[in-house]
Formats: structure tokens, sequence, C-alpha cells
């Protein structure tokens, strides 16, 4: 819990996550709570935590909802952005999933957090639309850019329900 809160707790790391940072060890025993213990029950799924290889000391998560969407996500502490260990996880986590079969997964991305979508690219992602959202708990707008990685033979099918949700959305030219 303590490497969990330190990811947790820094507000840069958080600036484009669904959250606030948050406060104290307590805060972050409740979130893992809420977010995270339901998954490990399941007979299918992904959360895991990045860990440094040469002390196994847990600096980021990864995690693919078993949610319809099958949503792709990260954190990593900001002292070891830039370094490639994102994508290295993400490539590793893709990998179980298709060799698991499941269909497709999807992730997004703040429009103004590019790397994120780099990170996306560089595991096999590819760009299908961006929307427009009143982020919660945050409040305020927000552009994300939606990306998917089929897995099965269909490569035509893109995953529309934040399409179909918000009625701003688009196609960039990226």
């Amino acid at each position: 819990m303590e490497a969990l809160f330190l990811i947790l707790k820094d507000e840069e790391t958080n600036k484009f996550l669904p959250w606030y940072p948050l406060k104290s060890l307590e805060e972050t025993i409740k979130f893992y709570e809420e977010r995270y213990v339901s998954k490990y029950d399941c007979p299918q799924g992904y959360a895991y935590a990045i860990c440094l290889k040469e002390n196994n000391f847990p600096i980021g998560y990864i995690n693919v909802s078993m949610e319809e969407s099958h949503d792709f996500g990260y954190g990593l502490r900001k002292e070891f952005w830039h370094k490639g260990i994102v994508t290295e996880a993400g490539k590793a986590v893709v990998a179980q999933v298709k060799k698991d079969r499941l269909p497709y997964i999807t992730a997004t991305h703040d429009r103004n957090n590019p790397r994120s979508g780099n990170v996306m690219q560089k595991v096999g992602m590819t760009y299908c639309y961006s929307y427009e959202e009143q982020w919660q708990p945050k409040n305020f707008s927000v552009i994300f850019r939606m990306y998917q990685l089929n897995f099965d033979d269909n490569n035509n099918f893109v995953y529309k329900k934040y399409w179909n949700r918000y009625n701003n959305h688009f196609v960039e030219k990226l």
C-alpha cells in the first residue's frame, strides 16, 4: 500500500487520471479496496503492479478492465517516466490478453497528454476517434482520443460506446 500511495499521491502523475491525488495511506487502502479487491475474485482479470527488475519494488500499475470496453490503463511514478517502462509492461499485458483470446482492448487519453497516446501506439493500438467529455469527478471538459487493438479477425470493428454517448465526437488527423 505504501508503494501504491507513492504513485497515487503525486499531482503530476495523476493529472490525467480520473481521480484526485490521494492524501493518506488510509485513502490509498480504501481506493485499492474499492477499485481492485473485487477484480481478484473474478475468473479472469488483468491488474498488475509494474515493478523494478532490480528489486521488485512497485513503481506503477497496468490493467485491462473486463467490462465491455476492455479498457487498457496505466500509471507510473513520474521519476520513471520516459524510460519505456510502461511500453515494456504494456507489451507483456497485450501479449497475455491476446493469448487469452479477448477480442479487443481500448484505451483513451486526454489529447493534452500525447505521451500516453505514444504508449498506446507502441503496444500496437490504433487511433479511432476523439470525443469531448465533461470529466468527473474533476468537472472540466476534456477531449479524449480513443485507441483500439483488435485480436480477432474482425479488423473493421470499432468500439463506438464513447462515440455514441457524447455529442461532440470527431476524427482527428494525427
